[in-house]
């Protein structure tokens, strides 16, 4: 169907937010109906591990929604628990049934927890409630440890190295950000740890949290213990795609199998955002893209695609940033693992580098720290895949 009077976008953060505008901005005049789990307006989640635990946002600093009027219908704190794709029909935990002539699923993604019994003092960071919680045990002297060395992980422990907690970072793998950014870079932002004087272990798993009712430590597999006031766990996300169980919809790389303007394989269903598995032609696949600009972006591809139009526009390079200890970490591009890297200003030791990743003579990613106007020249040079949109 290329013109529905009904959209049904299911998930009302960042996402969900830009389809709803990216309809009106193209002039949809139909009905669009946003859900949401939770309570809250749009917000903003970078901050949540930086200015807003350091108490230095407010909620309404957090707000992602402008004095434009989108003419929406917000159903906010109602959770969907189902999706019939034949009737583009998403039922409500309620029970109430709200159908579509299109469906856009945004649900985004759920942090991943440790096993066992949940125990007071221990957090993770994905929602405002989330952050509410833990900026209230952020005190100065308290003992934090962090499960898990990611960019979030290491978010939190800049603030709350700032806010005057003993900090200590804990990561299984041998390196931290290895995924993301390779062995040898990622070891060069780590370096930032220890410049502040955060320990970060590297190579040992955590077996178990230490307390009866409350955390009291972070237990090692090789037996020692951390002592903790406050563990924040940061593994990764899953997808929330569990209430989509029984449509029939096709759950591929964790994520809702789509093309690359987010059309899946049941008509007039659509994704957007972290929970999507996009088509990616530099992969030889699909992969989820769990980065603020392109859940900001891409919902207008996928608008043009829902309403009939043309999909032509190459997708800019994958870029997400960080913000540790005053540094401003920025990353574009797509990197498989098999390039050469090189570093062409700055050096790991000062926390001013750039790092360059190269296919062959062709730059393919690029990595910054504290080197905006370099990392910006080259990340406009990055190549972009001709057959983004087959």
């Amino acid at each position: 169907m290329t013109d529905p009077r009904r959209v049904v976008v299911v998930g009302a953060s960042l996402a969900g937010l830009a389809t709803a505008r990216a309809l009106r901005a193209a002039g949809y005049d139909g009905d669009v109906t946003v859900i949401g789990d939770e309570p809250h307006r749009p917000y903003d989640r970078p901050p949540l591990s930086k200015g807003f635990v350091a108490g230095t946002l407010s909620v309404d600093d957090l707000s992602l929604e402008t004095d434009d009027d989108l003419a929406l219908d917000w159903r906010l704190g109602e959770r969907a628990v189902a999706l019939d794709p034949g009737t583009r029909t998403v039922t409500l935990a309620s029970g109430t049934l709200v159908p579509g002539d299109a469906v856009v699923v945004a649900t985004g993604s759920h942090a991943r927890r440790l096993p066992g019994p949940p125990l007071a003092g221990v957090h993770t960071l994905r929602t405002l409630d989330d952050a509410l919680a833990l900026r209230s045990e952020l005190l100065p002297g308290a003992r934090l440890v962090l499960v898990g060395a990611g960019f979030v992980g290491a978010e939190i422990a800049s603030t709350a190295r700032g806010l005057g907690l003993d900090v200590t970072l804990v990561e299984a793998a041998p390196s931290p950000l290895a995924g993301p950014l390779g062995v040898e870079v990622g070891a060069m932002v780590a370096r930032l740890h220890d410049a502040h004087g955060v320990p970060l272990l590297t190579g040992v798993p955590v077996a178990g949290l230490a307390g009866r009712d409350r955390v009291s430590g972070v237990v090692l597999t090789d037996g020692r213990v951390l002592p903790a006031d406050v563990v924040v766990v940061g593994v990764g996300s899953v997808a929330a795609t569990d209430w989509l169980a029984g449509s029939g919809l096709t759950i591929e790389a964790g994520g809702v199998a789509c093309d690359a303007a987010g059309s899946t394989d049941a008509p007039g269903i659509w994704a957007v955002g972290d929970v999507a598995a996009w088509h990616d032609p530099s992969y030889a696949g699909r992969r989820r893209i769990e980065h603020w600009t392109d859940s900001l972006q891409r919902p207008a591809r996928t608008v043009a695609a829902l309403l009939g139009g043309p999909v032509d526009d190459p997708l800019p390079a994958p870029y997400f940033w960080s913000e540790q200890y005053g540094v401003q970490v920025q990353f574009a591009g797509r990197r498989l693992g098999d390039e050469t890297v090189t570093i062409e200003a700055g050096a790991p030791e000062t926390g001013d580098v750039l790092a360059v990743y190269r296919r062959g003579e062709t730059p393919v990613a690029v990595l910054g720290m504290n080197q905006p106007r370099l990392f910006g020249r080259i990340r406009r040079q990055l190549s972009t895949p001709v057959q983004e949109f087959a």
